[in-house]
């Protein structure tokens, strides 16, 4: 029996007092559209560089992918290192390498310098179903270790998985110590009134509705919803598959992907643990992905199924605890939580980071990396308004296409793309 539910993160996370809609015209150095991890790790940055801030966001803090996630936060780019060299060339792609782990640490460090109480755990899988997989995940480990000195990760072999992940399923996988998993809902809350203590002036319920960009450095931007408006030098673009069609020169870019997410009734400690003895989050490695993990009240939090159509015409709770039985068949756990969200892609699966004017800076294209890869991409765009742009404009360089179809048939075209990569997991 199933008893769906809605966000697991928010129902059980106590709500915080609500910051207040935008009202008539306020003035700031910078304003940010967007309160998700990207947007607040920019604002974080931002104030303490001196800058004022105001932050306008949709809904509330977190509503969007950084409150829906899975909370695995995890090396490197949905992209792959090898893509990102073809893309950028081998120097600047280990660049970009350094600055995801730089991410990981400074992830690490807002949790320690913020008391931000948002279950973190160490410790991340991926596991492979089948002979083809154990070969990808051996290469992906002397890769690591011999062209980028990523030495946290080892390869597991099927007997010791069997004893860490209580399932027949999988075969081998590669254990990643400095990766982890988190509450993302938590997380970003915390971001948010850290950001708010600093000095940040966060407007709730304040859907942006127009935006003016100036052409020259020395003008304001003009941010406008319909009942207030920010007039800011700098302005920061950070809605990601929210955007909507606010923008089109980015939304061109992007693709909104449904993803789904179930939490289970309470199991009790020791049942929850049997699961998954050493407490890792775990993703297979085929295209439709299964990822889960424990949560901090002994539940089992599990992720699959992807929606490319922009619809979700199934019973996500029905959908996900079958394939929970899938992995552990002697499990047969009531549903409590199922509610999905957006993921951002891009072609590529790089992050698309750039300008749209000289102070208009945006940040998307996650491609379900964004855990880490949001907060260090708050630090380098503030960097970057402070005047040192160099790390941002590494990643500018990453080239982008629109998604082929046009407005009307790029879905369905994406929808045909994945029933290849579907039929390839079953190879």
């Amino acid at each position: 029996m199933t008893r769906a539910e809605p966000n697991y993160y928010f129902a059980t996370s106590p709500p915080p007092p609500p910051h207040v809609p935008l009202r008539g015209e306020v003035r700031a150095d910078v304003c940010i559209v967007g309160g998700g991890i990207s947007g607040l790790s920019a604002a974080l940055h931002l104030i303490e560089r001196g800058f004022s801030v105001a932050l306008l966001e949709a809904k509330h803090l977190g509503f969007g992918g950084s409150g829906r996630s899975g909370g695995q936060t995890i090396f490197g780019y949905a992209s792959g290192q090898e893509k990102l060299e073809k893309l950028v060339g081998p120097s600047d792609a280990r660049f970009m390498w350094d600055i995801a782990l730089e991410g990981m640490k400074l992830q690490r460090e807002l949790i320690a310098r913020h008391s931000i109480a948002c279950e973190y755990v160490a410790g991340h899988m991926h596991v492979g179903v089948k002979a083809r997989h154990d070969a990808e995940l051996r290469a992906e480990v002397e890769s690591l270790h011999t062209k980028y000195s990523y030495r946290s990760v080892r390869l597991v072999d099927h007997d010791e998985l069997r004893t860490l992940v209580s399932s027949d399923r999988y075969t081998t996988g590669i254990y990643d110590a400095n990766s982890g998993h988190l509450n993302p809902y938590k997380y970003t809350l915390g971001l948010g009134q850290a950001a708010a203590r600093a000095g940040v002036r966060i407007f709730e319920n304040s859907w942006v509705t127009k935006l003016e960009l100036a052409s020259r450095a020395d003008a304001d931007n003009l941010v406008q919803t319909e009942s207030g408006t920010v007039r800011a030098r700098h302005l920061l673009i950070a809605g990601n598959a929210l955007l909507g069609r606010l923008v089109p020169a980015l939304s061109r870019k992007l693709m909104a992907v449904g993803t789904y997410i179930a939490a289970t009734e309470v199991l009790g400690e020791e049942r929850a643990r049997a699961l998954i003895t050493n407490n890792a989050a775990v993703a297979d490695i085929n295209w439709v992905l299964d990822y889960f993990r424990r949560s901090a009240d002994h539940r089992l939090l599990f992720g699959g199924r992807v929606s490319y159509s922009g619809v979700d015409p199934f019973d996500s709770a029905r959908v996900l605890r079958a394939r929970i039985t899938r992995v552990f068949p002697k499990l047969n756990p009531r549903i409590d939580y199922a509610w999905g969200g957006y993921v951002d892609i891009t072609p590529n699966r790089a992050p698309h980071f750039g300008r749209l004017a000289p102070n208009v800076y945006f940040l998307q294209g996650f491609s379900g990396h964004g855990m880490v890869l949001s907060g260090i991409a708050g630090k380098l765009v503030a960097e970057a308004m402070a005047g040192s742009a160099s790390r941002f404009d590494v990643f500018a360089k990453i080239p982008h296409r629109d998604f082929p179809g046009g407005t009307y048939f790029r879905r369905p075209a994406l929808v045909l793309a994945m029933l290849w990569f579907r039929l390839k997991d079953l190879l």
